[in-house]
Formats: structure tokens, sequence, C-alpha cells
């Protein structure tokens, strides 16, 4: 069967190297795949406008089949976003891939994929579809409207929401690599942050209060440049695995960043896991705002509500 292929490249992802890099890249890829559709990414993404989104549908009704993110964790989940239409997917058969070349190289980790792009390119040749879940949040976006989004890695709230914006505005410290530059958000961020106190709800009938300082609900394993939030997720399991990290202070972000790295903070008191396929959260105080994370993006704030929709779209790994 030929397929027909899309790519859907960001060029100013990792400091504007992929743009540069593209000629070469799109050479590799016609080499393992066959003929390759180009569709160029413009302008900055805010929570109304997903610059991959809109290529990627153009491309599906134009009859692609499988469709390539080529750029950061960021561009991934816009492209992923651009499969849906009106809450339902534009063509259920096709499926996505990606080519991490961005600052941010999280989503790959939880597939094994933490080599070369050579690499990477080789393991596309050979790859098959699949389907994983993906979430839906709801949330209020900055402007204060309602906002629905999609997302195939983690969703978070608070501190990591924080860092998020730290992050983004930080050009020196993207340019030296997506690790780095989330630590480094997460060192100068953490310095004034105070945990937030929010009501969760979910499906399983967890109802509490917390002092939240990062809740994660998490579809993939890593988030924050590395970080091994969710060690037992699984993206097609139809559940998400939600970590809350509560009360955490200065102290115990610095005596136990290591493990976050190494996925065993979930056996630090402070640690809360379990899983679910809904779950909503608001500020338990009417005017606290607290700061949404998504896939690597700030994009809005609480009241949210998070939904998984299990084998939501087919992924070619």
């Amino acid at each position: 069967m030929t397929r027909k292929i899309a790519a859907i490249v960001n060029p100013y992802s990792g400091g504007g190297k992929t743009g540069r890099a593209w000629p070469a890249i799109e050479k590799k890829l016609t080499r393992a795949l066959g003929p390759i559709t180009t569709y160029m990414t413009e302008g900055a993404a805010t929570p109304h406008h997903l610059p991959a989104a809109g290529p990627t549908a153009k491309a599906l009704k134009d009859g692609a089949d499988l469709v390539i993110a080529v750029g950061g964790d960021g561009t991934i989940n816009e492209v992923v976003n651009g499969f849906f239409e009106e809450g339902k997917p534009i063509n259920p058969e096709a499926a996505f891939t990606f080519l991490n070349t961005g600052t941010g190289g999280d989503f790959r980790k939880t597939f094994g994929y933490d080599g070369t792009l050579d690499e990477a390119i080789e393991k596309l040749g050979k790859a098959e579809a699949s389907p994983i879940d993906i979430g839906k949040l709801t949330f209020i976006a900055e402007d204060g409207r309602e906002t629905a989004r999609y997302f195939d890695n983690i969703a978070s709230f608070g501190l990591s929401g924080a860092v998020d914006r730290a992050v983004n505005k930080a050009g020196v410290s993207k340019l030296l690599g997506g690790k780095f530059a989330f630590f480094w958000g997460t060192l100068k961020t953490v310095l004034t942050y105070r945990p937030q106190a929010v009501r969760v709800t979910t499906d399983g009938g967890f109802d509490e209060i917390r002092n939240i300082s990062t809740l994660a609900v998490a579809n993939g394993r890593f988030f924050g440049g590395g970080m091994m939030m969710a060690p037992h997720a699984v993206p097609d399991d139809g559940l998400f695995d939600i970590v809350m990290m509560c009360d955490t202070t200065f102290k115990d972000m610095f005596s136990s960043s290591g493990s976050l790295y190494e996925g065993t903070h979930l056996a630090n008191p402070k640690v809360t896991s379990l899983q679910a396929k809904v779950l909503e959260a608001r500020p338990a105080e009417e005017n606290e705002i607290v700061l949404l994370d998504i896939d690597g993006e700030a994009p809005g704030r609480l009241p949210a509500r998070f939904e998984i929709l299990p084998a939501a779209l087919n992924l070619f790994r």
C-alpha cells in the first residue's frame, strides 16, 4: 500500500535549527518512506491558535494518511490537535508520527526513542501503526474563554505551569538544550512559588483539597526535559496516571530532584499516585490563579477537566 505522507515542520524549533536542517532531513525521510508533502508552520502559538494544527487538518483533508510532526514536544502536541475537528477525528484511519528536533524531547522517551535523528528516521522506515490514548483538556485560557485542547503526553498544573512561562521566556537557556532549560526554569521559579490549594476529583471517587506543588495527568512518562514524572504510565491502557506532589518546599525540590529524573519520587510521602479516566480540578479559593502546562506550553489556568480518549489516534512507531 502506498502512503500519502505529509510533514508538518516547525522551522523555528531548536532555535531555528530545524528550518536550516530540513532540506537534508527531507531527503533522508524520502529515502526511508517515499515522497513527502511539506507544510511549514507560521506564527507563534496562542491558546486559540496552534500553528501546526491548521496544516495538519489541511493535509488530512487532502488525503494524507501519515502525518509527521517535525519539531519539539509543542509541535507534536499541535499536530495531534490538528487530527481533530469539532470533537471528532478528521480521518480515523490516518496515523501520526514525529521527528523530535526541538528543545524538548519528552514524548519520544516513553517509546524508547532517545537516539540520533538518523536512527529515528531508520526506525520510521520499519514502523507500523498502532493506537494510543489521547487526553482532552477543557480549561480557561488566558483571555478568560473556556477552551478545549488535546494532549498526547502530560498535562499538569501548579509549579510546572509557572516553569513553562519562565522557560519560554529564556532564549539563552533553551539554546543549551531542553533538560538544562527546564532545570534552570525550575530553579528560578521554585524560589518564589508556593503550593496552592486545589480541589481534585476523579471518576474513581477521589475528592480532596490538596496543597498542590505540581499535579501531573500523564499519558506518557516524561516531562520537563527528561523528568520521569509518571514512571508507570502506559499510553495505550485507557487510563491516566495521576501524580500529585503536595506541600513541596525549596528543600524538597533539591533533595529529590535527582529522583524525578530516575522516577523514584513516588516513594516520597509528599507524593500521591493513582489512576483515573477523568480528573477535574479547581482552585479552593475562587480568585486563585493556578497555571496549566500542556506538553511544555502554558496556555491557561484552572478550573479544568482532563478526560482520557482511549485508542483515539494511531501512532506510527
